[in-house]
């Protein structure tokens, strides 16, 4: 029997059930991983966040100097893709791995996340109920599928955004979520939050006003030309990477899918892949390295090969890796995988056969 609370974020309450399917339980799996990768370094996470900031700072400047239109189109994929490492770090708060200090990890969240139009309260709310309902089609939060009869009844505009340019939609599901999914990550009211979060989700949506603000106050006294060099160009590259990865982390033929009756989380967690982003891997933190991260989510992103490493014997055949090209994996989900069987105890991605 399964424990009915699990190693995750703080306040994540994970249910589970005995398996059948699966030959090991969770305590098997964390038995087997080194114990101190589940220790958060409030040194080397801080390091981690300094050398982003660092490396932002340092590319901002050399722009500035060179202030070139031959040197902005290399700066723009430069900056955006650290954006993309410093999410990472406030991924790391959200979870509760970057350190054992609640106030800390708010803080540097905050840091991370803010300057990047990301409303962490709300986000971080969020994602924790998309790790504690991975898999499950009625309950997932993020690039879950939907149903064959719901994609045939999906407006053009839904369809546009979650079928033609899924690689921009991470701004409009800040204000609108996903298909069938109701509510706003900046509001207290939505059905995202509870109650007791009310305080949160109001702290992050004011500062992240105050930083739209403050970019409103930069265009004023530099103009457009400086707002899209030195911002939306690395904002619209983060957007992006964000929504990129986390498409590949969720989104494969093979991948199996299952509705409420017939998930648990331990099988949910099992439904995602790693992916090998090559040069990109230490910059974006090994984001790549997901299915010990799904497992167990409270574990810092620097030991996640090492937990990797330590479960695949016990994995087996339910552990997934792809070594594919990132551009030529994200090809093929974009042509196979729109939709789901409408029922079914275990389903895959179908590809569309209309539109």
């Amino acid at each position: 029997m399964q424990s009915n609370t699990l190693l995750n974020s703080p306040g994540t309450t994970v249910p589970s059930k005995p398996s059948s399917e699966i030959p090991f339980t969770l305590q098997d799996l964390k038995a087997a991983i080194p114990a101190y990768c589940f220790e958060p370094s409030i040194g080397r996470s801080l390091a981690y966040f300094f050398l982003d900031i660092g490396i932002i700072a340092g590319l901002y400047a050399l722009a500035a100097s060179l202030n070139s239109w031959l040197f902005f189109p290399l700066f723009w994929v430069a900056q955006g893709t650290m954006f993309w490492a410093l999410f990472v770090v406030g991924h790391d708060c959200g979870h509760g791995s970057f350190s054992k200090l609640k106030w800390l990890n708010n803080l540097i969240g905050h840091l991370a996340h803010i300057p990047i139009l990301v409303p962490y309260h709300g986000w971080r709310i969020s994602h924790r109920t998309h790790h504690a309902n991975t898999g499950n089609i009625d309950t997932d939060e993020s690039w879950y599928p939907v149903t064959e009869s719901k994609y045939n009844a999906m407006p053009w505009y839904e369809k546009l955004f979650r079928f033609n340019l899924p690689l921009l939609a991470y701004p409009i599901y800040l204000f609108k979520r996903s298909p069938g999914r109701k509510g706003s990550h900046f509001l207290p009211n939505s059905p995202l939050f509870r109650p007791s979060e009310k305080w949160d989700i109001i702290t992050s949506s004011v500062l992240w006003g105050l930083m739209v603000g403050f970019l409103g106050f930069l265009t004023y006294q530099f103009g457009w030309g400086f707002l899209v060099n030195y911002y939306l160009m690395p904002y619209l590259v983060f957007v992006i990477w964000l929504d990129l990865v986390t498409y590949l982390h969720h989104t494969e033929a093979d991948i199996p899918w299952y509705y409420n009756d017939d998930w648990y989380f331990l099988k949910g967690a099992l439904s995602t892949i790693d992916r090998d982003y090559g040069l990109i891997n230490p910059i974006h933190h090994n984001i790549g390295t997901h299915v010990a991260h799904h497992i167990f989510l409270n574990m810092p992103h620097y030991h996640l090969k090492t937990a990797t490493e330590a479960l695949k014997p016990i994995l087996g055949d339910y552990y997934r890796y792809s070594n594919e090209p990132i551009w030529k994996s994200f090809v093929q989900s974009y042509r196979t995988c729109h939709f789901v069987p409408n029922q079914g105890t275990k389903v895959y991605y179908q590809p569309a056969t209309k539109d």
